[in-house]
Protein backbone atom coordinates (compact mmCIF):
# COMPACT_ATOMS: atom_id res chain seq x y z
CA UNK A 1 0.00 0.00 0.00
CA UNK A 2 1.53 3.59 -0.91
CA UNK A 3 2.90 5.73 1.80
CA UNK A 4 1.18 8.97 1.12
CA UNK A 5 1.47 11.90 3.47
CA UNK A 6 0.01 16.10 2.91
CA UNK A 7 3.27 18.08 2.56
CA UNK A 8 2.29 19.77 6.09
CA UNK A 9 4.22 16.64 7.77
CA UNK A 10 7.29 17.91 6.94
CA UNK A 11 7.47 20.08 9.61
CA UNK A 12 8.24 16.68 10.91
CA UNK A 13 10.61 15.77 8.04
CA UNK A 14 12.72 12.83 10.02
CA UNK A 15 9.54 11.14 11.42
CA UNK A 16 9.00 11.16 7.44
CA UNK A 17 12.48 10.04 5.95
CA UNK A 18 12.60 7.09 8.21
CA UNK A 19 9.49 5.83 6.73
CA UNK A 20 11.03 6.08 3.20
CA UNK A 21 12.22 2.24 2.19
CA UNK A 22 13.57 1.02 -0.29
CA UNK A 23 11.04 0.11 -3.04
CA UNK A 24 8.22 2.15 -1.13
CA UNK A 25 8.71 5.47 -1.48
CA UNK A 26 6.61 8.02 0.34
CA UNK A 27 4.36 10.31 -1.76
CA UNK A 28 3.79 13.81 -0.57
CA UNK A 29 0.65 15.74 -1.62
CA UNK A 30 0.07 19.60 -2.00
CA UNK A 31 -3.80 20.24 -1.91
CA UNK A 32 -4.93 16.50 -2.12
CA UNK A 33 -2.93 16.30 -5.19
CA UNK A 34 0.52 14.08 -5.64
CA UNK A 35 3.26 16.31 -6.23
CA UNK A 36 6.24 14.68 -5.31
CA UNK A 37 7.73 11.48 -4.09
CA UNK A 38 10.97 10.80 -1.43
CA UNK A 39 13.03 7.43 -3.08
CA UNK A 40 16.27 6.41 -1.69
CA UNK A 41 19.43 7.74 -3.55
CA UNK A 42 19.83 3.64 -4.70
CA UNK A 43 16.64 3.45 -6.18
CA UNK A 44 16.68 6.64 -7.99
CA UNK A 45 20.60 5.17 -9.15
CA UNK A 46 18.57 2.57 -10.29
CA UNK A 47 16.11 3.87 -12.02
CA UNK A 48 18.66 5.97 -14.12
CA UNK A 49 19.72 2.89 -15.37
CA UNK A 50 17.24 1.56 -16.16
CA UNK A 51 16.06 4.57 -18.47
CA UNK A 52 19.44 4.44 -20.20
CA UNK A 53 19.47 0.20 -20.45
CA UNK A 54 15.75 1.22 -22.32
CA UNK A 55 17.12 4.27 -24.04
CA UNK A 56 19.97 1.60 -25.84
CA UNK A 57 17.75 -0.97 -26.74
CA UNK A 58 15.61 1.22 -28.36
CA UNK A 59 18.27 2.71 -30.69
CA UNK A 60 19.64 -0.78 -31.32
CA UNK A 61 16.06 -1.80 -32.30
CA UNK A 62 15.77 1.08 -34.60
CA UNK A 63 19.38 0.49 -35.89
CA UNK A 64 18.16 -2.99 -36.61
CA UNK A 65 14.66 -2.13 -38.44
CA UNK A 66 16.34 0.29 -40.34
CA UNK A 67 19.41 -1.84 -41.35
CA UNK A 68 18.19 -5.29 -41.07
CA UNK A 69 18.96 -7.95 -38.15
CA UNK A 70 21.86 -10.14 -38.00
CA UNK A 71 21.81 -13.70 -37.86
CA UNK A 72 23.18 -15.21 -34.28
CA UNK A 73 25.79 -16.51 -35.98
CA UNK A 74 26.81 -12.90 -37.01
CA UNK A 75 26.39 -11.68 -33.93
CA UNK A 76 28.95 -14.57 -32.65
CA UNK A 77 32.01 -13.98 -35.21
CA UNK A 78 31.25 -9.71 -34.22
CA UNK A 79 31.79 -10.54 -30.46
CA UNK A 80 34.75 -12.93 -31.26
CA UNK A 81 32.57 -15.83 -29.76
Amino acid sequence: MPNIKPISELRNYTDVLNEVRENSPVYLTRNGKGEFAIIKIKELDRLKATIKLLAKLEEGEKSARENGWISSEQADVILGL
